[in-house]
């Protein structure tokens, strides 16, 4: 019969001191969020946003009624698009 090989022993612990990270940064240096303390954005940023999404929903619902324009897939698009726009622009936002 074969027997089990040996268990080796390991030395438990932190690799890492506590209270610090691998990369450097200590928790005085790291806000709440974890993440670097960064300036607030500009104003134009939530104006874009909004915007972005306000202007992609009225393209979507021109382009459903057909008051401006025969409805379009392409026009369609292009009020998905605003509307991408404005959420990967609300991604940016701090």
């Amino acid at each position: 019969m074969s027997q089990k090989p040996a268990k080796r022993r390991v030395s438990g612990g932190r690799t890492t001191p506590k209270g610090t990270r691998p990369d450097g940064f200590t928790p005085e240096t790291v806000s709440h969020t974890g993440h670097e303390d960064l300036p607030p954005s500009p104003p134009w940023v939530p104006a874009l946003m909004f915007g972005l999404l306000g202007l992609g929903i009225a393209v979507i619902l021109l382009n459903y009624v057909g008051s401006m324009w025969d409805t379009n897939n392409g026009i369609l698009l292009l009020g998905l698009g605003m509307i991408l726009g404005g959420i990967v622009t609300a991604t940016q936002y701090r």
